[in-house]
């Protein structure tokens, strides 16, 4: 993977975090229904679910 690469993905990444919020709150959402998660660890799933869709975004959109 060159640094070209890495780039694009993260500029698309970036450009995907406002629009993977909405998704990332209704998955976690449904893991809460499904699993007991603890209130403080609400922001911390959240936040990492948006992280990982938008970076599975990017990649999807590099690559493909």
């Amino acid at each position: 993977m060159s640094h070209m690469d890495i780039a694009l993905t993260l500029t698309f990444s970036v450009v995907m975090l406002l629009f993977m919020i909405y998704p990332a709150t209704r998955i976690v959402a449904w893991i809460e229904q499904h699993i007991a998660v603890p209130p403080r660890w609400h922001n911390p799933l959240q936040f990492g679910m948006v992280i990982v869709l938008s970076l599975l975004i990017g990649l999807f959109l590099r690559f493909f």
